[in-house]
């Protein structure tokens, strides 16, 4: 008996110095998916440039969710083993959230997605592109010029998006141009500048996360029979635009 009771007290001292691991995990799980949320949002509060949260997210988003995950599953393990249903839904809670932020790089490993074409400036007529008159290149956090590129940014959207062409409309230019303003605020576009007597906006478009700023102008010209709205999106930073430019083209003339 004295021998089996030595043996027991050795096997389970480790445990016992572990007994407080699920708490720890539930602490290091919402603390670090408040660290994310910052670095999600934190440029939308203020804090920092769009560009500097991204940075953070490629450099810490993976390493953060695996210590949190890690810390989850250790606590998971011991209060199994120490039969504590309340620490073990601890670190079940802590594995998942740790597991939660992984998938990103999970689905991404398993399902690559194509490159996107290294353009940020996409628009919907390329011969005689909308023409930006209020925002300019000193807007805040700007590392792109709204200037269009030629004939070789025509060429390589060609290739890339060919389906992003002008929105042909029977509407009077009038009623087009007031759809595409009222389209562009149910989007949530700031609205920058408006001139109804010409047909024409300039606003400014942000995504949820990292709050990345890309710039639109949309230019509504009378036809014969109706109205043609074209429009031209343009990313502030990043030479690649990752498809969100067009995607968002598609979105307005769909909505439209």
């Amino acid at each position: 008996m004295v021998i089996n009771r030595t043996l027991y007290s050795g096997n389970e001292r480790p445990f016992r110095q572990m007994k407080h691991t699920g708490k720890i995990a539930i602490f290091v799980a919402i603390v670090g998916a408040l660290v994310i949320a910052l670095i999600l949002f934190g440029a939308r509060l203020g804090l920092w440039q769009p560009v500097t949260g991204f940075g953070l997210y490629r450099s810490y988003f993976n390493p953060l969710g695996a210590i949190i995950a890690c810390v989850g599953l250790l606590a998971l393990v011991v209060h199994l083993l120490r039969k504590e249903k309340g620490g073990a839904l601890a670190g079940a809670f802590g594995l998942l959230i740790g597991l939660a932020c992984l998938t990103p790089l999970a689905v991404g490993k398993l399902n690559p997605k194509p490159r996107a074409a290294p353009i940020h400036n996409i628009s919907t007529d390329t011969v005689n592109p909308p023409a930006f008159e209020v925002l300019d290149d000193t807007r805040e956090g700007a590392r792109n010029s709204l200037e269009y590129g030629g004939p070789e940014l025509a060429e390589a959207q060609a290739v890339a998006y060919p389906d992003i062409g002008p929105l042909e409309t029977d509407m009077a230019a009038g009623r087009a141009f007031e759809r595409a303003l009222a389209v562009a605020r149910q989007m949530g576009w700031e609205i920058v500048a408006s001139d109804a007597s010409r047909y024409r906006f300039e606003a400014t478009a942000r995504t949820s996360v990292f709050y990345f700023a890309d710039d639109v102008v949309v230019v509504v010209t009378p036809q014969d029979s109706g109205s043609r709205v074209d429009m031209r999106s343009v990313s502030r930073v990043g030479r690649s635009d990752q498809g969100v430019n067009a995607k968002r083209i598609r979105a307005f003339q769909s909505q439209f």
